[in-house]
């Protein structure tokens, strides 16, 4: 007889895959949707936001509490919810602060990560197919032209800033799409940090609907995929995260195509929207001979060494507890 799973140690280990939900989501070039897929929470996820529909509030509306919060899966949503949010606040700093003082170390442990995770997504796929295939290679295709996109100069108007939560908020849930890296393209990044830091009200509450509505709307035809489609999604989604990974490509330059100049990857170069830099990824030599910056290879190497070590320990102990 199995032992009853114990209801606190759920819920401490939910909050901490939702902080690194939250903290990968700060970080442009990271996605967020790629660790709630590494993690396991991604299809609860999905299901319980599809579970916030006009049916079940109606439950709330008539004093049905009880039956609301289990329906819509509420704690499973609130643990992960807070641990999302205090990544967003706390874990971010930490990840931006090394991203500018170990960049190429940094960028490495999200590469072999991506890449492992990649590799055990795969691995769920019952049934390889023609149609997986073309799904897996049409998702790297439309993650890696993703990547290339520059940085653009977009209005301030609150119709727009509405746009760019639905859709930051819809790529949140996407493995191998950032959210931050969007907001970013659509020249938002800096301006919603901004407005977060000096509280703008306005902007942050139109900023906040626009991102409820996508989430839930992109939820449930995400979910939806997941439960008729189940192995062609997830060959789509896997191709994303293969796709994205020219973004965290740790031997990154930055080009400015106004003057041609050239940079090693910087982070506050990259959050300075109006410069409209173009990133290009290069070998570790050739990034050297461009930039005369040290590629530091060795640290990279065993950066990314150690973030698939960690990985594939996590995933054996998590097989031999299932099998226990």
């Amino acid at each position: 007889m199995s032992k009853k799973e114990n209801p606190f140690k759920r819920y401490i280990i939910l909050y901490i895959k939702g902080l690194g939900v939250g903290a990968a989501n700060s970080v442009p070039g990271v996605s967020g949707g790629t660790i709630a897929l590494i993690t396991g929470i991604l299809e609860e996820m999905l299901d319980s936001l599809r579970s916030l529909s006009p049916k079940n509030f109606k439950l709330l509306l008539t004093g049905q509490f009880k039956t609301f919060w289990r329906q819509i899966n509420g704690n499973f949503l609130m643990f992960v919810g807070l641990g999302v949010v205090t990544g967003l606040v706390l874990l971010a700093k930490t990840v931006l602060k090394m991203l500018d003082a170990y960049p190429v170390e940094t960028w490495s442990f999200f590469f072999g990560l991506i890449l492992i995770s990649t590799l055990s997504v795969i691995r769920t796929i019952s049934k390889t197919t023609l149609f997986t295939v073309v799904s897996f290679c049409v998702g790297a295709i439309v993650a890696y032209l993703i990547t290339l996109l520059s940085v653009a100069q977009t209005p301030n108007d609150l119709w727009f800033i509405f746009l760019c939560g639905a859709i930051a908020l819809c790529v949140m849930i996407m493995p191998g799409v950032s959210a931050s890296f969007i907001l970013l393209i659509m020249g938002k990044y800096q301006y919603i940090l901004t407005a977060v830091n000096e509280l703008k009200i306005n902007v942050l509450a139109v900023f906040g609907v626009g991102a409820i509505i996508g989430l839930l709307s992109f939820s449930h035809f995400m979910s939806w995929l997941l439960r008729k489609h189940y192995d062609i999604t997830i060959s789509l989604l896997a191709g994303f995260m293969f796709g994205a990974l020219n973004k965290v490509w740790p031997w990154k330059v930055q080009i400015n195509p106004a003057t041609d100049e050239t940079w090693a990857w910087n982070m506050e170069r990259f959050a300075d929207h109006s410069l409209n830099l173009i990133e290009k990824s290069h070998l570790p030599q050739t990034f050297e001979q461009i930039t005369g910056v040290e590629a530091n290879l060795n640290a990279g190497l065993i950066s990314a060494a150690a973030a698939i070590i960690l990985f594939v320990t996590i995933e054996a102990l998590g097989g031999a507890k299932k099998s226990n």
